[in-house]
């Protein structure tokens, strides 16, 4: 059996769970949630990712999907987006559900894995989708999201992203009451986008196990959207896991500065750097034409899991490789039917059986269930906090 077929055949038995897909966000982009036009039960590689029988030739098992809307929209602009979002998601599982299965909890996954079916969470990706509220947290957690990511691209009022100018200095008073409620309803805390600042605050006040849920090793490709290595040192204390992404851009040292000035292109064309539309794509294709773009590829992702494994150990390891929600992706995991080609360069490289089910499938459920246990005996201790930003963020008299 050469080391594809024993990658399948692992992943038959250890599926991948991945840890963020932006499948939702481009069924709004392109066709406005029209799901007719962008039917996943068939072939979509001329327009996503992502549909049905790619996810089973990846051996997929789990997914994390993102409820993602972009972190300029204002205030409850945000909300609704989101829900309409988490709309979205439903449908999806109400119009597949021989393949797809709602997870709310480990034993939901461990359930879906019995039955052949993918389980899908939800994963809200940057806290202002929860406008200062945390009575919205929670009624974004009974809807069945799973994870918050505490930012996106831009800060919040009280926690500072990877790519903004520092804010807060990390977490505010009610940022760590944000953490402290999250972990009270078994929510878990998402650190990819936050900066170095936020995670170790995250770090420090979360009793539960956090989350990366599509970030990679900073050592190996020094982007602030990645993690450093003093953070993934304190995973094996806390319990959590870092899932490494798939994104050029962050992964591959050449692909920065060619995406920088890609993204420059964009926004000289009056287009959104984030635009994954035909007109954006297009311009992209013309400067990739004048500009040959770095290209990752498999061992460029193994490279960091490498390193990750290395530094906070193979049980706080995962994968998210954030399909639909990025424009390029390497060679050999051009969307989501690649997984086995990444697991087949892993064996290549010396990893077990026992090491490679850990990271796709042991350790995200773990993770999830201790993340739960945390939130039945915090609520056991006490309710739901009604702090407000303005009472815990009010500046000193």
């Amino acid at each position: 059996m050469d080391r594809l077929e024993q990658a399948r055949a692992l992943l038959a038995e250890h599926p991948v769970v991945d840890g963020h897909n932006d499948l939702p966000w481009a069924l709004r982009a392109q066709v406005n949630y029209d799901m007719d036009a962008r039917d996943i039960a068939g072939d979509q590689s001329a327009h996503l990712h992502t549909d049905i029988p790619r996810l089973r030739a990846g051996g997929v098992g789990a997914q994390f999907w993102s409820v993602y809307v972009p972190s300029d929209l204002p205030g409850d602009d945000a909300v609704s987006a989101t829900l309409e979002q988490v709309d979205a998601v439903a449908e999806l599982l109400e119009r597949h559900p021989g393949d797809l299965r709602r997870a709310l909890s480990a034993d939901d996954m461990e359930t879906a894995r019995a039955e052949g079916r993918i389980a899908s969470l939800m994963g809200a990706e940057g806290g202002h989708s929860i406008n200062n509220s945390l009575g919205t947290l929670r009624g974004l957690h009974a809807l069945g999201v799973r994870y918050m990511t505490l930012t996106h691209n831009d800060n919040t009022d009280w926690a500072d992203s990877a790519t903004d100018e520092p804010g807060v200095g990390g977490l505010s008073p009610f940022g760590h009451e944000v953490v402290r409620e999250m972990n009270r309803t078994g929510m878990l805390v998402d650190l990819s986008h936050v900066a170095a600042t936020t995670m170790r605050d995250a770090l420090a006040t979360s009793t539960a196990p956090v989350m990366f849920s599509h970030s990679s090793a900073r050592a190996v490709c020094d982007h602030p959207r990645n993690i450093p290595d003093d953070v993934l040192g304190l995973l094996p204390a806390n319990g959590g896991i870092a899932m490494a992404t798939f994104v050029p851009k962050f992964v591959l040292p050449a692909a920065v500065a060619w995406t920088q000035a890609a993204d420059e292109n964009l926004r000289a064309n009056g287009l959104h750097h984030l635009d994954t539309t035909g007109r954006a794509m297009k311009v992209h294709a013309e400067f990739e034409a004048a500009n040959p773009r770095p290209m990752a590829t498999v061992a460029t992702i193994a490279d960091h899991l490498d390193h990750m494994r290395e530094v906070a150990g193979v049980d706080h390891i995962g994968i998210g490789g954030d399909y639909d929600g990025t424009a390029f992706l390497p060679q050999g995991l051009e969307d989501v039917s690649g997984y086995p080609n990444l697991i087949a360069e892993l064996l290549g490289r010396g990893w077990s059986a026992a090491d490679l089910a850990k990271l796709t499938w042991q350790n995200a459920v773990r993770v999830l269930r201790a993340a739960e246990d945390v939130g039945r005996e915090l609520r056991t201790r006490r309710g739901p906090s009604h702090a407000t930003i303005e009472q815990l963020d009010a500046p000193a008299a």
